[in-house]
């Protein structure tokens, strides 16, 4: 898939999440709901980190550029160092090891940990580093060229600072699901998990597939590229993807945060 498409399926996932929270009886406070969107949003975007032409490899400037090159080194590598004798051969890491479950888990897991532990200045980062990715996601035609990052920044950090204001008033959900002392803001990394897991989905409905199995092996692959039949597949930016999946999206996200706010 291409951005736009796993950041709108980013954002309808977590809306998604807090319908079904709201049916359970766990409601989100409309902060936690926006917030969650928007982190889900850029989340989806943050695997293709191990390829120089994402969005996010070039969301940052020179430091994303860099990081680009070093996660698909690493992302190489452990391919390498992993593969059976039914994986094929190939020449970069893109869709190996940033597209996994495991690595949904531990990303998610870091960034839950970093929110909790790490105070104002962690929260705010996350959040910053998210609405950037989400912008660029959502917004691509007016992010597009780089004449426009500052501006992106300057807006990603002015809502963080204003999103991050909000939460931490009582009963805006900082606390959200989490309500042991220390606790605040753990659930930040649910939304991180999770638009890492859609992205990966995503992926795995195009031609390539993705190898969200790895490291469980199966038959003589260990990356295994899960997907549905071949016929059910599609081009990545096809008119599949740009004229039904996102459309689709928009809708399910729309129905999920009339859910998620109790409206329906």
């Amino acid at each position: 898939m291409m951005g736009p498409a796993h950041s709108l399926s980013g954002a309808a996932a977590w809306l998604g999440v807090g319908a079904a929270a709201a049916a359970a009886g766990h409601t989100m406070p409309w902060p936690v709901l926006l917030v969650g969107a928007l982190v889900c949003a850029g989340a989806a975007l943050a695997p293709d980190l191990d390829h120089k032409a994402a969005t996010i490899s070039r969301s940052f400037g020179p430091l994303s550029r860099w990081l680009c090159e070093i996660v698909d080194k690493l992302s190489y590598a452990v391919y390498k160092g992993t593969r059976k004798q039914g994986d094929p051969r190939r020449s970069g890491g893109h869709r190996t090891l940033t597209h996994t479950w495991l690595w949904a888990v531990l990303i998610g897991v870091g960034f839950a940990v970093a929110a909790m532990t790490g105070g104002r200045w962690a929260v705010l980062g996350i959040l910053f580093v998210h609405m950037v990715l989400a912008i660029e996601g959502l917004l691509w035609r007016a992010a597009r060229g780089s004449s426009s990052d500052v501006l992106v920044w300057l807006l990603a950090a002015t809502s963080a600072w204003i999103l991050a204001g909000i939460l931490d008033k009582p009963g805006n959900g900082a606390d959200w699901l989490f309500t042991a002392p220390g606790q605040e803001y753990l659930w930040l990394g649910l939304p991180v998990l999770l638009g890492a897991l859609v992205h990966d989905i995503g992926d795995a409905l195009t031609i390539s597939g993705c190898p969200i199995l790895w490291p469980i092996p199966v038959g003589r692959k260990r990356w295994y590229p899960v997907g549905p039949p071949k016929a059910m597949r599609f081009r990545a930016g096809s008119w599949v993807e740009l004229k039904v999946l996102m459309p689709v999206f928009m809708l399910l996200g729309g129905v999920g945060c009339a859910a998620a706010l109790n409206f329906i």
